[in-house]
């Protein structure tokens, strides 16, 4: 079967017919990567940290993404850096996908679903105290607002370190996270999968649960690939200020300045 990066890729490719767009701007941040096309619509997608490798020799530099040679490529072109093994190419190649899914988003709406605007993912999944709730990622404010409130949280995450102590007996290892999903009836996943990889076979453990959600800065909120492998929910944002946004991302800002320039959205399955 196809992967979900490749049949969204070429679903927005069939429905936007190939339009020659270009890539006008591409910003790589501490945290997160923005790209600008030639619509002047924005997408940005999480910048992997914890490399193995750097760019400060010959060999990684050519790995790397062209630095000073991306602005005026094909859209289409760089949007296949999301198939890449080099992760800094992944997160330019998801991020042009994000803002070729904004101006599909623009022109069409969102097939099989509705939005709606100024909602996290959190609100449009509406937990119940019952419900056995599997995290991939660890989203802070999420925690704070599902931790000792549902039957059972798990959190699986690469960093450890990155919850409290009275939150690690909630973490797993990623290696564990077939079963984890396996056994929830709500997933949250993070949008950066798309970046680091696995979403497919994360939605294929998750596909019991009764509501699958892809959140995050990076989670596309164009719809038919997506429910289609079975995701009820995609949290993400809509960009208002492009210019500031990709200002931020320059200067290092997280997913939590966005809000400055932008509005959480989510986009929900028709008849969830």
């Amino acid at each position: 079967m196809q992967g979900i990066v490749e049949t969204w890729l070429a679903d927005l490719h069939s429905l936007l017919k190939g339009e020659p767009l270009t890539v006008t701007e591409v910003r790589i941040g501490v945290f997160y990567t923005a790209v600008r096309v030639s619509s002047e619509h924005v997408g940005v997608a999480f910048t992997p940290r914890d490399l193995t490798d750097t760019v400060c020799c010959p060999r990684s530099a050519a790995a790397a993404p062209p630095a000073g040679r991306m602005a005026g490529e094909q859209a289409w072109t760089l949007a296949q850096y999301a198939f890449s093994s080099v992760p800094l190419r992944r997160a330019v190649g998801v991020a042009v996908l994000n803002a070729l899914s904004a101006l599909a988003i623009a022109r069409h709406g969102v097939p099989s679903g509705h939005l709606l605007s100024g909602v996290d993912a959190l609100a449009a999944t509406q937990v119940q105290p019952q419900d056995r709730v599997a995290m991939v990622g660890a989203f802070v404010p999420f925690i704070k607002a599902l931790k000792d409130r549902v039957e059972k949280l798990w959190i699986v995450d690469k960093h450890q370190h990155a919850l409290k102590p009275e939150e690690l007996p909630l973490w797993r290892a990623p290696q564990h996270a077939t079963g984890v999903l396996s056994q929830a009836s709500v997933v949250i996943i993070t949008g950066s999968a798309l970046v680091e990889g696995g979403l497919d076979e994360l939605l294929a453990a998750a596909g019991q649960a009764r509501r699958v959600v892809l959140a995050g800065p990076t989670a596309s909120l164009w719809p038919p690939p997506f429910f289609a492998r079975g995701v009820h929910i995609l949290g993400g944002i809509r960009v208002h200020d492009s210019a500031k946004l990709l200002q931020v991302v320059s200067e290092g800002g997280s997913g939590y300045v966005f809000q400055t320039v932008a509005e959480k959205v989510c986009v929900v399955r028709d008849g969830e």
